[in-house]
């Protein structure tokens, strides 16, 4: 296990000889709108997913631009762009794609830096990294295209490839289906889909009327006002310090040495494993109030879960937030098999029905996710994200391309059996997080002490 304690330089400016260009489907594509399920349009998700891959030698832009071009003629709704389909003004207004065609945005660039630099301190993004993506000028976060693309070519003969993703679209299994589509097709032009895009949402579409028949802790229906009866919006303050990002690794011997230290023995995956001892971690180093109740979010694939299942292909959000919820002391005090035990629950009580339930309560936009104890994890190491070869050969790196207050479990290029742990905390909350996520595990003791912290 190690944990990089080294903050990441800034990178210099990127240089753009030229504008942007828009990247359009290579043949005529359908023009219509494109319903969005209640998973894919909640406020939660109103954000873009932003990658960020290495690689040691450059490929042709003109190539990728063709590439990217065949493969939107397929998942043409990324060459669309989002609209409102109801005429009320308020955030939480209904969303639509109109697949019109407009096109990808496609930055090429170039950065006075070299692979070897930034190989050294890739496991710790920071805000100048934003410059690998182009920003789009827009009013408004509908305004952006769903789909941005930046190429930068390095002073070594390298390049940088940054895509932006628009998550009411696709999830990470989508973005990976996409990116491995494009990257597929640069190397073969020939290359023809196994598994065709599905588009259509109506799978997901709310009962009528909607039936909600289960309770979804996941949610709240107040307002931030109830988080300071709460001692204070914990995400908020967290949002609002100055933040650095955490990364830690986690090799096979040391997940196996986690999973020994649950006692008593308790059967379960290398992520419940892993997510639980994340989360005692991160409530430990925060010095909460031991009678505030905790909560940890994570993402469980629904594709293979609801009736009838998702077919292949879906790339929409077939997600849903697994929630996990006990106090500050439980979590900080018991060993982490408590913590397991929540999760291998939040994750069996996913059913059909719980699913259906959950789609149903987000038809009337009167509840939100809550955030305000609550500690989110995305797992993104088991999304084939790694592989992508656009003709260079593999990625020397890739992860995201920011840190933020949700925490990331990150693939590693090379050592698919391990596991890094990202996320980002205020600088003095770090050193803790990093601590208690390192502590004892070399030595095989019990995760689980006694000792309270907090």
């Amino acid at each position: 296990m190690t944990a990089d304690l080294k903050n990441s330089p800034q990178i210099p400016d990127c240089y753009y000889q030229n504008d942007p260009v828009l990247v359009r489907p290579d043949r005529p594509t359908p023009n219509h709108s494109l319903y969005l399920s209640n998973l894919d349009d909640q406020k939660f998700l109103r954000f873009t997913i932003k990658y960020l891959y290495l690689y040691e030698k450059a490929v042709c832009v003109e190539n990728l631009k063709f590439s990217l071009s065949k493969v939107l003629s397929d998942y043409y709704p990324l060459a669309g762009r989002l609209r409102a389909a109801t005429s009320n003004e308020s955030d939480d207004q209904k969303l639509e794609i109109d697949c019109n065609g407009e096109g990808a945005v496609f930055a090429e660039a170039f950065l006075d830096y070299s692979a070897v630099d930034f190989l050294e301190f890739c496991s710790k993004p920071n805000s100048s990294w934003r410059k690998l993506i182009y920003r789009v000028d827009a009013p408004s976060f509908l305004d952006v295209p769903p789909l941005v693309v930046q190429v930068t070519k390095l002073n070594c003969g390298g390049m940088i490839i940054c895509t932006s993703f628009n998550h009411c679209i696709c999830d990470g299994i989508g973005t990976s289906q996409f990116l491995n589509a494009w990257a597929q097709t640069s190397t073969n032009p020939n290359f023809v889909l196994q598994n065709a895009p599905f588009h259509s949402r109506h799978l997901l579409k709310p009962r009528s009327p909607p039936k909600v028949t289960f309770t979804h802790p996941g949610f709240t229906t107040s307002t931030f006002d109830r988080d300071e009866i709460d001692e204070f919006a914990l995400i908020k303050y967290l949002q609002s310090q100055p933040l650095v990002a955490t990364s830690i690794t986690f090799n096979p011997s040391q997940i196996l040495t986690l999973k020994r230290n649950i006692i008593p023995s308790v059967k379960c995956t290398t992520f419940e494993a892993l997510a639980s001892h994340t989360w005692k971690s991160w409530v430990k180093s925060l010095n909460l109030s031991h009678l505030l109740k905790v909560k940890l979010l994570f993402s469980v694939n629904i594709r293979k879960k609801v009736k009838p299942e998702l077919p292949q292909g879906y790339y929409g959000n077939g997600f849903v937030l697994g929630c996990a919820e006990t106090t500050v002391k439980d979590l900080s005090s018991k060993n982490v098999s408590h913590g397991v035990k929540l999760v291998q629950h939040a994750k069996s009580s996913l059913h059909d029905d719980n699913i259906k339930s959950m789609i149903d309560l987000l038809e009337g936009k009167k509840v939100k996710t809550d955030l305000s104890t609550t500690l989110v994890i995305s797992q993104w190491s088991k999304l084939d994200l790694e592989h992508m070869d656009f003709g260079s050969g593999p990625p020397l790196h890739m992860g995201p391309l920011t840190s933020d207050v949700y925490c990331l479990f990150l693939p590693i290029i090379g050592d698919p059996e391990s596991i890094r742990v990202s996320v980002s905390l205020p600088c003095s909350i770090a050193e803790k997080f990093e601590f208690y996520m390192t502590q004892n595990m070399d030595m095989g003791n019990d995760l689980g002490s006694n000792c309270y912290y907090g």
